[in-house]
């Protein structure tokens, strides 16, 4: 072993230790009403938790309609930059991999590329966290093409529950 390897250890450590405290905030249950373009608001439930000891966050998401999946995402970060993964799963046995930020009270998924399904359309979702940190506003928009433009698809309210 390198003299220099447990410094270098500590300090990756330390960047994704600090990346994944920043998720702290989103951390309970939420309640989430989903607005699809059209249609009544639907009123879904989503707990976001640590799992194995602080190294990834989990998200379920529950949804009280059989056509809308219930999901589970877990986020994770990288040890040498800090960036976040979301590896998201649900009901009807769709597996996806999202590059996600989350800085300044601002929280992105991006999905561009064909990962574990294929890429039919290109998806991003902006949500942003109130002043009370307590709401978080957001919508998901897809593109068919990749010289195309983005299409709002629907958006999501996250509301705490206290």
């Amino acid at each position: 072993m390198l003299d220099d390897e447990p410094e270098v250890c500590a300090v990756n450590g330390a960047v994704r230790h600090e990346a994944l405290e920043r998720l702290d905030v989103l951390v309970g249950e939420w309640e989430v009403e989903a607005e699809f373009p059209g249609q009544p608001a639907v009123a879904a439930r989503s707990v976001f938790e640590w799992t194995l000891d602080g190294s990834f966050l989990v998200q379920r998401t529950e949804v009280p309609l059989p056509e809308a999946p219930d999901s589970m995402a877990i986020v994770a970060a990288d040890p040498e930059t800090g960036a976040y993964t979301q590896h998201y799963f649900d009901t009807r046995g769709v597996a996806r991999l999202y590059a996600m930020t989350f800085a300044d009270g601002v929280w992105r998924l991006v999905r561009e590329a064909p990962d574990f399904s294929p890429l039919a359309f290109r998806q991003r979702f902006t949500g942003r966290l109130g002043a009370d940190g307590d709401t978080i506003q957001g919508a998901w928009e897809q593109s068919r093409d990749s010289a195309a433009g983005w299409e709002h698809d629907f958006t999501l309210t996250y509301r705490r529950n206290r």
